[in-house]
Parts: structure tokens; sequence; C-alpha cells
């Protein structure tokens, strides 16, 4: 950066012509404010006030064709004032470059302090802040998801909801975050304000507990049931499944404890001491969901997941066979080829003017969603694949505008396909000395039942001697997957199977590269 190593002594201050010194002196020749660029406007090339306001504004805008004007503008005007033609091109080129991130002096000075600010609090109280930015977002699922991907990049653990734990928003707990309940939907601030009240003097034990403490007028069937999906209640020991299964009775139960509390008439709880407390009910023993359905139900609940992700159980060929995710899909140059995992958060299908079905597409990964294109030839093979809560693997080029980037989608499988679709070549490492004329003799028996399109090598590894790496022949390559490996290691008895995969887009032609989309979805 040409300001801090100017201004710290490491790059001297130059000036394209001298008049600009006077100008741009206090930001050591770098144009930092909108005011410089109307100064110079004034100076060099005889603007207007007006005229120079009107630049200020072009260039925020960013609209070619009048800012094509005021270069020619600006360029004769400096030509007037006996300014090297070429020399005023280039600060035209440095103002236009300019607009891109310019703000006004007062402006840059407040977010240049809120800057400093954050900077601080985010780098000494790293987990006070991610809980403030977080309880900022708590009412976006995109905010929510984003920071909580922070979050665990800086190791900084988000406990989820808890009856016992959480407040209305994000709070310090140690050295983690505890989830606000605000965020789970259906928990409105009266609900959670008579949670937070009731559990003053202990904390809930059970689920009937939590109901004769509560008021059951602002905490209604709705919450409990998004408490429980959300695993709120999980503190309490008790699996979701029984949960469930208890929540009528239990707030039936609940509501007739109060309703007797509040009866004087029925006398049963004021001629009790209280400290020998109300037996609950215990709860059904049933088993626990599986953790598909827990998870689907925590985000029905918070609109993410929470104590765990749908791909967690694919995450080694994730990490193998993509080079992107939602977070750092911006990082990446347009039109480069990309893959990325995630699930199907929603698909949107039209009809293109030829009549043909494309789609719009909405991924989520660990880390956020990501918007893919489907263009018509790509969705006629992969449209059963695009349904809610699928777990794909998408390849393709990466569109970028201003504000976001999008994938224009080349290729689509289920991510359990990704080694078979993906992988260039498959290596059988056979230890020598566990390996006889028999087993060779197997193996090839294995290997001819699972030919494909990969080819395949065999590596013999002698601690006594070097590695030999023998290509099999044609009619031996192999189809990559899960049964190739269980087949080859059953038959070893340890693990010899490695796959190289294809790099992004190495399979895409020339001819193959989708146009830009430019049109709107409807």
């Amino acid at each position: 950066d040409d300001f801090v190593l100017r201004k710290h002594g490491k790059k001297t201050v130059e000036y394209l012509v001298p008049e600009l010194a006077p100008l741009l002196k206090e930001t050591y020749g770098v144009i930092v404010y909108q005011e410089q660029v109307m100064k110079i406007a004034g100076e060099l090339a005889s603007y207007s006030m007006s005229e120079a306001d009107d630049l200020r504004k072009a260039m925020g805008k960013k609209i070619p064709e009048i800012m094509a004007k005021h270069r020619e503008r600006f360029v004769q005007g400096a030509g007037d004032n006996s300014i090297d033609i070429k020399k005023a091109e280039q600060i035209f080129d440095l103002i236009a470059k300019f607009g891109g991130y310019g703000f006004n002096k007062s402006h840059s000075a407040a977010y240049a302090l809120i800057a400093f600010q954050t900077a601080y609090l985010k780098a000494h109280f790293p987990v006070a802040f991610m809980a403030s930015l977080l309880t900022s977002e708590m009412h976006s699922t995109d905010g929510v998801v984003k920071y909580i991907s922070e979050c665990r990049s800086h190791e900084i653990n988000v406990l989820p909801p808890d009856i016992n734990e959480s407040d209305i928003v994000f709070t310090v707990s140690g050295d983690k975050i505890r989830f606000g309940l605000v965020a789970v939907k259906n928990v409105g601030e009266a609900a959670i304000e008579s949670i937070i009240e009731a559990r003053q003097a202990e904390h809930f034990d059970s689920l009937y507990d939590f109901c004769q403490r509560v008021d059951m007028g602002k905490v209604n069937k709705g919450v409990l049931i998004s408490l429980i999906k959300c695993g709120a209640f999980d503190s309490t020991g008790a699996a979701r499944s029984c949960l469930f299964s208890a929540l009528e009775d239990a707030m039936d139960f609940g509501q007739t404890i109060q309703q007797e509390k509040a009866d004087p008439q029925m006398g049963l709880f004021e001629a009790c001491d209280d400290s020998l407390g109300i037996n609950c009910p215990p709860l059904p023993e049933i088993e626990e969901w599986e953790e598909k359905e827990l998870l689907k139900m925590e985000k029905e609940a918070l609109g993410f997941y929470i104590t765990g992700h749908p791909l967690n159980h694919y995450q080694d060929l994730i990490d193998k066979f993509t080079n992107a995710d939602a977070l750092s899909l911006k990082d990446h140059a347009d039109a480069e080829c990309v893959r990325i995992a995630g699930i199907v958060r929603s698909s949107k299908v039209i009809k293109t003017k030829k009549g043909d079905l494309m789609a719009f597409v909405t991924v989520e990964d660990m880390h956020g969603a990501t918007e893919v294109v489907v263009f018509s030839s790509v969705y006629a093979s992969a449209s059963q694949l695009l349904t809610e809560d699928k777990p794909i693997l998408v390849e393709g080029r990466v569109q970028k505008d201003e504000n976001s980037a999008k994938i224009l989608a080349d290729k689509i499988v289920t991510i359990d396909k990704a080694e078979e679709t993906w992988t260039a070549s498959i290596h059988l490492n056979l230890e020598v000395m566990r390996t006889d004329k028999a087993i060779l003799e197997s193996l090839r028996q294995i290997l001819k039942t699972h030919a494909g399109p990969c080819a395949a090598f065999i590596h013999l590894k002698n601690p006594e001697s070097a590695e030999a790496v023998i290509a099999l022949p044609e009619i031996l390559k192999l189809k990559a997957g899960k049964a190739l490996k269980r087949d080859v290691e059953g038959l070893l008895g340890y693990q010899a199977l490695e796959t190289i995969c294809d790099k992004a887009g190495s399979s895409i032609t020339r001819n193959d590269v989708r146009p830009r989309w430019r049109s709107a979805r409807a």
C-alpha cells in the first residue's frame, strides 16, 4: 500500500506533476479524499466547483459514459494549463481508480475511527467482539452462519441454545459464546423473559419442571417445540424424541399446577411446605432420533445447523475434491473453475426463451450459502439432484460482480459420486512381504470387476529396496469408489488404495464454458 509505505518512509513520496504537491502533501501523494479530487480538477483542469462536484458524483455512480466525458474535459483543461497530456491522462486514471474506494474526508475519518476501535476489540476481546457481531445479525440467517463460521476459524466455540444458560442475545460464556434465545424461530422476548425470570432461583431439571415454573401464557406450544428442536433442553439430559413425546402431557401438567397455585379455594399448595417440592412425572423411554433427523429439526428452529452438519460425514471427500467454499468463493478470480460442496437449500426452476428448463439453486455449506446457476444443458442431467437437503458437489465457473460471486455450473453430482467422477488415477500400494501369487491373482479378479476410466498403478513397497511402480494395462483401468476400496482392502487386510483427483476444470473444454448470466430471474 503506497500510503502506508510512504507514511513510514519506506517509499519516496512522488507527484506526477508539481501542481499536485500542495494538494496531496497531507496524504503522501496518494488521492485519499473526494475533496482532493475536486481540488485537482479545479487547479489542474480549471473545473468550476459545480463541475468538480459533478465529477465527484460521477465517480460514485461509476457511469462509464459520464466518466468518459469527464476524461475528455479533464485532459483538455489540463492541457490548456500547460500540463503534459499523457500525465493528465495518468492523473485522471488515478482519479477513476480512486472512485472505487474513496469517501469524503469526514466519512473517511469516521470510518477510520470505527476501524481502529473494532480492530482493537477484535484483537484483545475476540469472544466478546464476535458475540456482539452475532447479536447484530441475529435476525439474519446468512449473517449468523457467516459469523459462526468465522468463530470456528478463530477456534471460538459457539454453544447451542440452552434454557438454563442462554440470554436473550448472544453472550460470553468463559472463552465460548452462548447462543441467544431470540435467534430461535417462534421464540419471542416475552417468552424469553419469562424463562429467565423462572430460572433465577434454580435451573430447570426437566421439561415438566420447566412447564410448571414458566408463564404458560407466554411460553406456548410453538415456543416449546422450537426450543426442543434446537436442543435448548439438552442440558436436562433428556432425548429430544422423549421431550416431543411428553410435550402435551408436560404442558397439561404445568397448566394444572399453575391453576392450582392460583386458586385460593384449592388450598393444596398453601397447605404444603414449599420445600417438599412437586414430584414431576418421568419422561417416556423412547429411542433418540437419528442424527439426520436431529439436524433437520435444528435447521427448522434456527435456520441453520449448530451441533453438527450433514456435510461432516463427507469431510474427507470435500477436502480432497473441492477447492472453494461459500466463504472463499469471493477470493477466486472471475471465470476461474471451482468445485464446491453443499446441501441444496432451495431451487427455483424457470423456462428459457427456447422453452428449456434451467434453475437457480442455493447451495449451503458450513460457511454460508452460494448461488449456483444451472443452465438447461446441465439441468437436464442434474434435475433429480436439486432437491432440498441433497448433498451435492458442483463444478463450474465463478461469476463475480461488485457485491457477490456465484457459480455457473458445468457438472453436478452427489458428493458420494465425487471419487467416481473426478479421480484421475488409482494407486495400489502393495507390501511385498505380505503379497504372494495367490493374493495377486485374487487382486486381478477384483480389479476386473471394477472396470472404469481411471489409469491404475501398483506400487510394490519393500523396506529393503526401492519402490517399484507398475502401470496396469488399459484392460485394467478402474472405476474409483467405495466398492473398489472395500474389495481391495478387504483382500489385503490393510489400507492400500489411494486416488489422485483431477484438478477442477480439467474435464471442461473451451467450448464448454458457459456464458455470463445477465438476465433477471423472472
